[in-house]
């Protein structure tokens, strides 16, 4: 197999769940590539551009098949799916929110992606720059819940995850803190999904709300 930018990085991602982002080192890769580690160097000069090169083929997979709204859709549902779906992608790998955030990707997918949402939002009555600032604005909600939502996986703490809402309850004294007392299970709910969606609606509301009070 000839060694390129795109094989060392779908090598990368096949590694994330059994070592996480903090076990992959250039030297890992450079041996289930049955290379040596400086023949990674011609491809990409460090780490940070294997993440940006990670990134692009997670974004490339969220990118397959991405159509324009059907007609008479509300921006809303298809903003929103489109949320869902960076979600979904990142949750395929351990770590993938972590290998998302902060990436440079540098694919030409990445424009059309961001004109077809635009123009969503647009369509709908938002100014362009109220897009341009709302929009991120669910982006970045996606990543830092799926960051949350993997770090409380465990999965880095070798069978002792201590994220558990007894755990929380059990420790906390409910006299002196009796809402995070009888918070505990909302607070370190395991039904991820559905802790997800209800903060997506209440971004999507609150967009609603101050830009599309006409």
């Amino acid at each position: 197999m000839k060694l390129n930018r795109e094989v060392i990085a779908k090598t990368a991602l096949g590694l994330l769940n059994d070592v996480g982002l903090d076990g992959l080192t250039m030297r890992l890769l450079a041996k289930e590539l049955g290379v040596q580690a400086a023949a990674l160097y011609w491809h990409l000069k460090n780490k940070q551009q294997l993440l940006d090169a990670m990134a692009a083929i997670m974004f490339n997979e969220l990118s397959d098949g991405l159509e324009a709204p059907r007609k008479g859709e509300d921006w809303a549902d298809w903003v929103g799916e489109r949320v869902r779906a960076i979600r979904r992608m990142m949750l395929k790998y351990r770590d993938g929110a972590r290998v998302f955030a902060g990436t440079y990707i540098a694919e030409s997918e990445l424009p059309r992606s961001l004109e077809l949402t635009l123009a969503t939002m647009v369509d709908a009555g938002f100014s362009a720059r109220d897009a341009a600032r709302g929009f991120p604005v669910l982006y970045h909600y996606a990543v830092g819940f799926t960051i949350e939502e993997q770090a409380r996986s465990g999965a880095d703490y070798a069978g002792d995850n201590p994220y558990h809402a007894n755990e929380l309850a059990e420790n906390v004294d409910a006299e002196r803190f009796p809402l995070t007392a009888q918070a505990a299970g909302d607070l370190f709910d395991a039904r991820t999904d559905d802790g997800f969606e209800d903060g997506l609606q209440v971004i999507i509301a609150g967009l609603r709300a101050r830009y599309l009070r006409t």
